[in-house]
């Protein structure tokens, strides 16, 4: 059966990869990687990656460097990858070209041009769950301008906020997924012909892979036209979208969808049996988590002397080992109010580097290539690989169901 080829841009440790290269039918072969972290004289990431996986081109590089002829020779069936989430505010300069306001929001233009030289089937893409209401300002621009770039290069996209616990996992990590597909494909022209509520309830790639309930959490349904303006998008658009949905030809149809849960892995499932002591939290470090993680009504003072009161709600003195980890951040491990802090046999402890890989579904010591600390930081940015092995299944269903191959030529 022929491969799926992918380009793994923004690659980490390898997530996606991972993900892909667990799914049923094995169909996906990643032949390009690009992992770059500016700033650092080591890269981290990007050794870790290098020595996990023999196959495909491995690039070192800041991805504004990689030339169209590069991006094109990738011949990519799918794209993926996770990107920050900026200000992707868009102004057009006095020749007419598009710009981005600021430094910010760069990658996902770096996004834009590889898909504009390869012209994958597919492209799936992770983010962070905020990403549908930024700014704050002008509510939902910043997805709008995704949606409007993306619906402008000829791909319909359907998106869902997946909480990993809620199908199975052990962590409580809500992160958004983005799935495009060509529209002039024969699954995009079929997929056009559903309603958008059997589209999202029923028959999407992301219905399939993590199925909800038939209806609208409190009625949250609404409908709203992406301009191919992207300008104009940037300058004038807002509107509320919600956790599930879908842009055909630049419609939307987004729902509030209820999962159907699974029963979560709880921490204690996923906790060794042995570990080293230095992980033990004990005295005044204990008292400072303690603190931290406490209710808090504090009388404090501004540096222009004025006096206000800090206030923060209390947490659990420790993490139940019968629930999922809450969401793993890039502090993980530091004397942190977000740090797990664990209780067994008496003692308190923080999680280890393994137990960090195993709330994200790695591999155990996937990350040993690097100093701990990084280990941490690491796992903080990754994503749970179960979920896109369970997108990959459906997207090879996809491909199965609706064979063809169409060369760039004819797409253009």
């Amino acid at each position: 059966m022929e491969k799926l080829k992918v380009v793994e841009l923004f690659a980490g440790v390898g997530g996606f990869r991972l993900g892909l290269e667990n799914t049923e039918l094995n169909r996906f072969e990643v032949t390009w990687a690009n992992q770059w972290e500016p700033g650092k004289k080591v890269q981290h990431a990007f050794d870790c990656y290098a020595s996990r996986f023999e196959t495909g081109k491995h690039i070192n590089e800041d991805i504004a460097e990689v030339t169209d002829r590069e991006m094109a020779e990738t011949n990519a069936d799918l794209i993926v990858g996770g990107f920050p989430c900026q200000d992707y505010s868009v102004a057009r300069s006095l020749n007419g070209e598009l710009g981005i306001s600021g430094k910010k929001g760069v990658l996902f233009w770096e996004i834009t041009r590889f898909i504009q030289n390869t012209i994958p089937k597919y492209v799936l893409l992770e983010n962070v769950d905020r990403l549908l209401k930024s700014p704050s300002k002008q509510r939902g621009r910043d997805f709008a301008v995704m949606l409007s770039t993306l619906h402008e290069l000829g791909y319909d996209v359907e998106w869902r906020v997946i909480n990993a616990a809620e199908y199975g996992n052990a962590q409580r990590r809500r992160r958004i997924f983005i799935f495009a597909y060509r529209r002039n494909m024969t699954y995009g022209k079929e997929m056009a012909k559903l309603s958008g509520e059997d589209f999202l309830y029923n028959k999407g790639m992301f219905a399939r892979a993590f199925p909800v309930k038939d209806e609208p959490y409190k009625n949250r349904i609404a409908e709203t036209t992406i301009s191919g303006d992207i300008v104009d998008v940037s300058d004038n658009f807002s509107f509320e979208f919600h956790n599930t949905g879908i842009m055909r030809n630049g419609e939307v149809t987004t729902i509030h969808t209820i999962p159907v849960e699974e029963t979560a892995t709880p921490l204690r499932e996923i906790i060794e049996e042995s570990y080293d002591e230095k992980y033990v939290i004990d005295g005044e470090k204990l008292e400072k988590f303690k603190y931290l993680r406490g209710q808090k009504k504090e009388k404090r003072t501004a540096k222009n002397g004025h006096e206000y009161f800090y206030t923060e709600g209390g947490m659990s003195e420790s993490d139940s080992l019968d629930l999922p980890g809450r969401t793993m951040l890039t502090s993980e491990g530091s004397v942190n109010r977000s740090t797990h802090l664990i209780k067994m046999d008496g003692k308190y402890r923080t999680l280890t580097p393994i137990e960090a890989e195993r709330l994200n579904g790695f591999p155990d010591d996937w990350t040993n290539t690097m100093p701990e600390r990084t280990r941490y930081f690491c796992m903080g940015n990754a994503l749970v690989v179960p979920l896109i092995t369970r997108m990959g299944n459906e997207i090879e269903k996809i491909d199965i169901e609706y064979p063809e191959r169409i060369t760039q030529l004819e797409l253009l």
